[in-house]
């Protein structure tokens, strides 16, 4: 099993910042990706980012220049900086990683752009 809680949404204003942060813990690979998906109501569930353990990444079109993907192996978190902020960008992020016989996700943070 494996846990993953994702912390730092909240509400920002457009163009503003944001920092997302994500700790797991339990029986994780020791070779893996973590990511970041978002969720609006109503809508799939989209990838955002994601990390391997070495580093190779990979960005969505719709935040390439304004969202970076980072983490810490030592501290098995991963993070996602959020930059110039759109209403688009307002959704659920959670947190993921994928092991060899499931997918395991956190509870959700809520990020909330508007003015």
């Amino acid at each position: 099993q494996v846990q993953l809680v994702e912390s730092g949404g909240g509400s920002v204003q457009p163009g503003g910042s944001l920092r997302l942060s994500c700790t797991a813990s339990g029986s994780i690979p020791t070779r893996n990706t973590m990511g970041w998906y978002r969720q609006i109501p109503g809508k799939d569930r989209e990838l955002v980012a994601t990390m391997d353990t070495d580093g190779n990444f990979h960005v969505d079109d719709s935040v390439k220049g304004r969202f970076t993907i980072s983490r810490d192996n030592a501290k098995n978190m991963v993070y996602l900086e959020m930059n110039k902020v759109r209403p688009a960008d307002t959704a659920v992020y959670y947190c993921n990683i994928p092991t060899w016989d499931k997918q395991y996700w956190g509870q959700g943070t809520q990020v909330t752009v508007s003015s």
